[in-house]
């Protein structure tokens, strides 16, 4: 045992004596001292300095009621009246019965009367009562979240059970609510005003739920459930509720919470599940400027019984390699003629119900639960195989790009299980890009950039694709390392009608040039695109204008027609 531990046993509890009376402080003084450490108080406004001077070590109070000045019912009030002394226990000394009964109901614990004459008696009830106590503050300790004083969802979950049975014909809400983009407020102005916006919230909703009869919890870092009796429009007036007590430092904090509604929650469900409910329709609308309240319906339903299809058939889909991989030609444009240079590996899902599935349908369902770094495995490996097989069969191939997002960056073992994948394929650096999101050199960045930094020392080619969507953009865009930029097809949509995106296009093809960048542009699909791109500088486009994504055997149509560039 450390000698930390050792100071901590020896440790004795802190007991206050207040009593006007020296001959009574002395004598409890004596019966406590061998197990104890005890201090004294002659007069109220004494022991309060005392209280708040100790509030945090004090085990117990030892009051007497009668007293000059300050006597103990004023001081038990005063205890009762702040929430952090009102953890410490009172136990009231007095020769009187009546005002044992009335020191009880102002929140004392437990009495002595006088004369000492039973010390054995009076450490029993001390020792009982200290105990109880701090079981009760653990308890309490893990029922609340302590930033804001809301319960925590394990207990809140509990007490909303517990209020289905006493409530059984009480039509109730699950409210899910959070904070858009609330990490940003956090890197923006600090984790002090992060905290004080959860605590103003926190305070909200406790002031709504106690008028609605109601409970309220914190779920996670900036999300919030409610569950009360059922309000036509609950989401004005908690915005209303959350206005009144914002500051100046705070102001327009209710604009980014937004709301889940599940009104009149069916109670055939579990209550997480009910809670579940209300927290779809909430992410519904996450990252959503303009809509601030989702309702939980039958269309949702729909939707999301769709979503637990789609994570409930994954696996079997990646068994049955129901998972197909497609590619999108990409072609260099600088020459006299268009030439094959290279293409993305992009997934589609091929349901032997539901038939074929838009990436845009399970990818983000994948993502919101985790799935995606598995599904990203299965398309690189996939990619990778194909690139090997075409190399075998013609003696040469064109380099495929794969996504890797973030959180696969993170990944401890990444760069080896890339150069894994690449042996086993026997495959080449330069035969397999990496499709890098933008977005994904914001956060942890100084981790990417070393991640990537090792990726490209192998002789892998990085592309930042979604560029001009995220933070980065041309401020860091000199740091980052990266060979080649993907414009987001945001640029390409408008750039016949719009001289502020072409502007912006031939913008970014100068700093690409002064930084030895190649472009690709994503999304090209009509001639006047081709032709405004190709006189821009762009390297590379891709796009419904030379092919749509193409299964593998239609692009080895492609490949063996298609003019590789060297």
């Amino acid at each position: 045992m450390n000698e930390f531990l050792k100071d901590v046993i020896k440790l004795k509890r802190r007991i206050l004596v207040v009593d006007d009376e020296e001959i009574n402080r002395r004598m409890l003084s004596k019966i406590l001292s061998s197990d104890y450490e005890v201090l004294t108080a002659e007069d109220g406004d004494r022991a309060l300095d005392i209280i708040n001077s100790e509030r945090d070590l004090l085990s117990l109070i030892l009051l007497d009621l009668i007293m000059p000045g300050k006597d103990g019912y004023e001081l038990l009030n005063i205890i009762q009246g702040d929430p952090q002394l009102r953890k410490i226990p009172v136990i009231v000394l007095t020769s009187e019965e009546s005002a044992e009964v009335q020191s009880l109901k102002k929140g004392a614990a437990d009495f002595i009367p006088k004369p000492y004459n039973l010390p054995d008696v009076i450490l029993a009830r001390i020792e009982k009562t200290i105990q109880l106590y701090e079981t009760i503050n653990i308890v309490k300790a893990t029922q609340f979240d302590s930033l804001t004083g809301l319960y925590n969802k394990e207990y809140f979950m509990e007490y909303a059970s517990v209020m289905d049975q006493f409530y059984r014909d009480r039509e109730m809400d699950a409210v899910a609510l959070n904070v858009n983009r609330f990490h940003v407020l956090n890197e923006i102005h600090g984790r002090n005003t992060g905290d004080a916006i959860l605590r103003m919230i926190g305070r909200a909703l406790k002031e709504y739920v106690y008028e609605h009869e109601g409970i309220a919890c914190r779920y996670d870092a900036d999300g919030f459930f409610l569950y009360l009796p059922h309000e036509d429009d609950i989401c004005s007036a908690l915005s209303e509720k959350i206005t009144s007590l914002e500051t100046g430092d705070l102001n327009n904090i209710f604009n980014r919470i937004r709301y889940g509604i599940y009104p009149k929650a069916n109670r055939e469900y579990a209550i997480h599940r009910r809670f579940d409910c209300a927290l779809f329709a909430c992410n519904s609308i996450k990252g959503d400027f303009e809509k601030r309240v989702s309702y939980y319906d039958s269309t949702m339903h729909e939707k999301e019984a769709y979503s637990e299809r789609l994570l409930a058939d994954m696996e079997t889909g990646l068994k049955e390699r129901q998972f197909r991989v497609y590619y999108q030609p990409k072609y260099y444009i600088q020459g006299e003629e268009p030439a094959l240079s290279s293409a993305e590996a992009l997934v589609r899902w091929i349901h032997p119900v539901l038939g074929m599935i838009s990436p845009a349908k399970f990818i983000p369902v994948f993502e919101d639960n985790g799935l995606v770094s598995k599904l990203d495995r299965y398309v690189w490996k996939e990619a990778a195989r194909q690139v090997g097989e075409w190399k075998m069969r013609y003696g040469f191939t064109i380099p495929v790009s794969v996504n890797v997002s973030r959180v696969d960056l993170m990944e401890a073992d990444f760069v080896e299980e890339i150069t894994s994948i690449m042996t086993d394929a026997g495959i080449t650096a330069s035969e397999y890009l990496l499709e890098v999101t933008e977005s994904a050199y914001t956060e942890d960045s100084d981790r990417i950039i070393e991640v990537v930094n090792r990726l490209r020392s192998l002789g892998l080619k990085i592309e930042m694709d979604d560029f001009g969507t995220g933070y980065s953009s041309l401020n860091m865009l000199s740091s980052l390392p990266i060979d080649v930029l993907k414009l987001d097809m945001g640029f390409i949509r408008n750039i016949e009608n719009s001289e502020k995106d072409l502007k912006m296009v031939e913008l970014i093809m100068d700093i690409a040039g002064y930084l030895n960048l190649r472009v690709v542009a994503e999304g090209v699909e009509t001639e006047e695109q081709y032709k405004l791109l190709k006189k821009t500088g762009v390297h590379l486009i891709q796009g419904y204008y030379f092919s749509k994504p193409l299964p593998a055997e239609e692009m080895e149509d492609v490949l063996k027609r298609g003019f590789l560039k060297k």
